[in-house]
């Protein structure tokens, strides 16, 4: 019943703030326009239809208000007047009382906000879907004063996802079942995932450390800053952090007279991104411009500001080298390789033609390379993969919906920083350090510095326990265990004649594996 209003709810909001125009100009159906017309007596569409739109998503609740956000960095798929419309909400959805934010904060460190705080700017900065933001200052335990930011939870979100995932339960339970691609879609999986990360947006503690991991990532990488968590003051409802002083990346021509380089930034934005994606498997899933600044300030000028880390996706070894691959193969235009990783991770059936697929996909994504950024829609190459898929039963991996979604808020960003940016080589040096990474001697070095611990505790009681095995038939049930560590023995002893042949043929091994990946690269 709940989701029947909820449905009500959202059709009567489509009505009431004539969206329905938007759709139904489209259909030559008079009774149904009329239908609607009848349902929503007494609206006024003196409004802008951008401004109604975006009146409409606030009215739906946060799950709408982010689908016009990712909608918003889409300037090339809708026109101009509703882009600019739906750019409002990626910072500047309306505040809740500062009452109530003060509130929160008071029951949360159960004390006033005065006893919290040295200063408390009662005007908030930022308003967004989840959560407002405050400045403050903070005296630290040692005494010392910190500029803060003081995120907190917009009041009664709970309920209100809780019914709109519940309809998107219901709804991907009828495309299953309804619909000939269903299956292949896995739209259940799909909303499952979505769950998961709007609930974990609604825990502060989780944002907060999402942004001390993505921190330490970044160390060292000299071209993104994110803010101090200050762990003193974090709460579920409340979350202090370090004030950042940037310009929005929004604002393009404030930093070019400021004398950022703007081709630069895009291009540092491609490598952030990748970074986070196959070096890490833990990046910022939220990228949208709202939640991005530049740097002025002497010591980092040019460098991105990462803010609102509710979101972050993460992906597995494998998720990783396939992709990698994956993209590796298609810079080198190898369209059959593509295909062969496809059967390969299961993502279309085992019996699937190599060379059908192989030019399916070549005639996808071939009319794309070589061309600057503004002459290529991201939308519309994966909307011509997806109807690809389609024909080819590709199963969609729920665990890179994020991904795809970050994908598309990348290129939005590139495309407003640097139209003629080449999205491809830039990409294309950095997937070529991380495939020598991934195929040369320093992955085995990794992996044998990382199960060093396991089979330092093995090795010395190996003598004693081949001892014992010997002296006791192996059928025995006592001497199970033996045999499994007669195993791990063997394991090692392979690992470590392995060991010794790398070592013999390191030299010759890393010259003839850097020619071969240079070769099949370009």
């Amino acid at each position: 019943m709940k989701r029947f209003f909820r449905g009500a709810t959202i059709v009567w909001v489509v009505l009431r703030y004539g969206l329905d125009e938007l759709v139904l100009t489209s259909f030559q159906k008079p009774w149904l326009r009329l239908l609607a017309r009848i349902v929503s007596v007494g609206r006024d569409l003196s409004a802008p239809r951008g401004q109604r739109l975006r009146e409409a998503l606030e009215r739906l609740g946060p799950i709408f208000v982010k689908f016009g956000q990712v909608l918003s960095t889409r300037r090339d798929l809708m026109p101009p007047d509703i882009a600019d419309e739906l750019a409002h909400l990626q910072d500047r959805v309306p505040p809740f009382d500062s009452a109530v934010a003060v509130a929160t904060i008071e029951r949360a460190f159960r004390r006033p906000v005065a006893e919290v705080f040295e200063s408390f700017e009662r005007e908030p900065v930022a308003s967004a879907s989840i959560a407002q933001v405050h400045f403050a200052t903070l005296r630290d335990r040692h005494g010392a004063l910190h500029e803060v930011a003081v995120k907190v939870l917009r009041p009664g979100m709970l309920p209100v996802i809780e019914k709109d995932l519940s309809l998107m339960r219901m709804m991907a339970g009828w495309v299953e079942s309804l619909s000939a691609d269903g299956k292949r879609l896995k739209p259940r999986e799909v909303v499952a995932e979505f769950d998961n990360y709007l609930h974990d947006e609604l825990d502060l503690v989780r944002e907060a450390a999402n942004a001390a991991q993505l921190r330490r990532n970044m160390e060292g990488l000299n071209l993104v800053e994110v803010p101090i968590i200050h762990w003193d003051f974090c709460h579920p409802e409340v979350m202090v952090m370090e004030r950042m002083n940037g310009v929005p990346i929004s604002q393009v021509q404030r930093l070019r007279d400021a004398g950022v380089d703007i081709p630069k930034l895009a291009r540092d934005g491609v490598t952030i991104f990748f970074t986070q994606v196959f070096r890490d498997g833990f990046f910022h899933a939220d990228m949208h411009p709202g939640n991005i600044q530049v740097s002025l300030a002497p010591a980092t000028f040019g460098r991105y500001i990462s803010l609102d880390f509710g979101i972050v996706g993460t992906l597995t070894e494998s998720d990783k080298e396939y992709l990698a691959q994956n993209f590796a193969a298609f810079f080198r235009r190898d369209y059959k390789r593509v295909a062969e990783l496809h059967i390969e991770s299961g993502w279309v059936p085992p019996g699937t033609r190599i060379n059908e697929l192989e030019g399916a996909i070549r005639t996808v994504c071939e009319p794309y390379f070589d061309r600057p950024l503004k002459e290529i829609s991201l939308g519309m190459v994966l909307m011509r993969l997806f109807q690809t898929s389609r024909r080819f039963n590709v199963e969609i991996q729920p665990q890179l919906v994020l991904l795809q979604k970050t994908l598309l808020n990348i290129e939005g960003l590139g495309r407003q920083l640097d139209p003629n940016l080449d999205l491809w080589s830039t990409a294309k040096p950095f997937l070529e350090k991380w495939m020598l990474e991934q195929l040369g001697p320093q992955r085995f070095k990794r992996e044998l510095q990382a199960q060093a611990p396991h089979y330092a505790k093995i090795v010395p009681s190996l003598p004693r326990l081949l001892h014992d095995f010997l002296q006791h038939p192996p059928g025995q049930q006592q001497n199970r265990e033996l045999l499994e560590l007669l195993k791990e023995q063997r394991h090692t002893n392979r690992l470590l004649q392995g060991l010794v042949y790398v070592c013999i043929g390191f030299v010759l091994g890393l010259i003839v594996m850097q020619v071969l990946v240079r070769v099949s690269l370009f």
